[in-house]
């Protein structure tokens, strides 16, 4: 757009403002302002000495204002945070806020933020970051739903079945995954509004043209809106289901070969280049690990490793190798996992022979273990690699995954599950039921 001179006046809940529309422009096409614009972004104004009346706080259109002038929002005594940021919601404008308190997301650069401390009693399941700063926590049979301001939601709530897993489909939707009531038919997954709680629909598992209940487990999903997870039925469904997130239905099974395991996975993680599913089945969930790569389109296993069969030269050193999580890296074709001592390994995808390259460098373990451990989780973000262990989490970068920060917090006890998303990381702890937000700080204004 070009430098515009048009002046633009507007009386806020009878206070003036005066403005240009080089301002007004930085608003965006989507926001309140933006239909100001025609398509070449040249103001629409037929009168140039009218005044736009907005029945809206002016207080907060002042702030606002200053944000598309500066870049930069600063609150004044008189204006509580709620309410501006109800404010930026009606004037489309939540995005530049949310710009503005925090910077774009790099690991080296978080700082915390807040603590949250949950109201569920004993240990937290899961935590998932939604796509817009916000977040979820799954405490046994119910799920905690945090909006990006941190406000929590009324919860979702799966009478008495234990969650597994969630996921985001957007802000206004989460998918989650429950285990099996035996004698009740329950279980499975559903589709819930974040907002109030409710069930839109269920997901359902058919086998020989019958509706089965089924326990489900690890989700994931793909960019041509499809719902991935692990499956295990009473009979022989026992494999990774596939649903389309905008029917709810059925669209294949991926059945679990025999002397596999697939039901019982830890973790999916859809890989878009080459629109194939990691699943990793983990110890100790089972005495041992399988990792596979399936293509649905073929609907065969093209890639997999398992630790059956591994040399035992020494018991002790055997254990240190149990594979706690895994992550694949498309970029490099390949696999990272990591053990209880977060130690890093590497599996090269384009190779079959999948034996795991150890790297020992990592270790930030030292001395005695604590009480309660919580396994390590590995999470893969814009480059960077992110490793929880204890009461912290590593980051790695650079080709050869050098550590070059650590996030640490000592309140809370032991971080049993992390998750990136919306340019926050959230770290959820076991002792205290509490959960982490670290952020990045705005880059500074030249």
């Amino acid at each position: 757009m070009g430098v515009q001179r048009d002046r633009v006046r507007f009386n806020v809940g009878g206070r003036i403002f005066e403005t240009t529309a080089t301002t007004l422009a930085n608003a965006g096409r989507n926001s309140y302002f933006g239909a100001m614009f025609d398509e070449n972004w040249d103001l629409i104004v037929d009168d140039h000495s009218k005044e736009h009346f907005i029945d809206r706080n002016p207080d907060c259109f002042s702030i606002l204002l200053d944000l598309l002038r500066t870049g930069e929002v600063y609150l004044t005594s008189n204006v509580p945070e709620k309410l501006l940021y109800r404010e930026a919601l009606f004037y489309g404008l939540l995005d530049h806020v949310r710009t503005a308190k925090w910077g774009q997301f790099d690991g080296n650069r978080l700082r915390l933020s807040r603590s949250v401390n949950g109201r569920a009693p004993g240990d937290g399941t899961a935590i998932r970051a939604g796509p817009d700063g916000g977040c979820c926590v799954a405490h046994g049979s119910m799920v905690h739903v945090y909006d990006w301001m941190l406000e929590e939601h009324p919860p979702i709530n799966l009478d008495y079945q234990r969650v597994n897993d969630a996921g985001w489909i957007n802000s206004d939707s989460l998918v989650v995954s429950a285990c099996e009531r035996l004698g009740r038919g329950d279980g499975g997954m559903g589709l819930f509004n974040t907002s109030a709680g409710e069930l839109r629909y269920k997901f359902h598992v058919t086998h020989e043209n019958q509706v089965k209940s089924y326990t489900a487990g690890a989700l994931s999903f793909s960019s041509d809106y499809k719902i991935y997870s692990s499956c295990k039925g009473r009979s022989n469904e026992y494999g990774i289901g596939v649903w389309d997130q905008n029917t709810g239905q059925q669209v294949d099974f991926f059945y679990e070969p025999p002397g596999w395991s697939l039901g019982d996975a830890d973790k999916l993680q859809w890989l878009n280049g080459t629109s194939c599913l990691l699943v990793s089945t983990l110890f100790p969930r089972k005495d041992n690990c399988y990792i596979s790569l399936i293509d649905f389109r073929d609907k065969r296993m093209v890639w997999s490793w398992s630790d059956i069969g591994t040399p035992v030269i020494d018991e002790r050193l055997s254990d240190e190798r149990r594979v706690r999580d895994a992550i694949a890296m498309e970029d490099t074709s390949s696999i990272c996992v990591v053990n209880e001592f977060e130690d890093l390994g590497f599996m090269d995808l384009r190779s079959r022979a999948g034996s795991v390259r150890w790297s020992s460098r990592s270790r930030l373990m030292k001395g005695k273990m604590p009480d309660e451990p919580c396994f390590p989780k590995l999470a893969l973000h814009e480059g960077q690699l992110f490793s929880s262990m204890n009461d912290s989490i590593s980051v790695f970068c650079g080709a050869d995954w050098v550590l070059t920060s650590r996030l640490r917090r000592s309140y809370g006890g032991s971080i049993c599950d992390f998750s990136i998303g919306g340019d926050r990381l959230f770290a959820l702890h076991s002792e205290e039921n509490v959960f982490d937000i670290w952020e990045a700080p705005p880059p500074p204004i030249v």
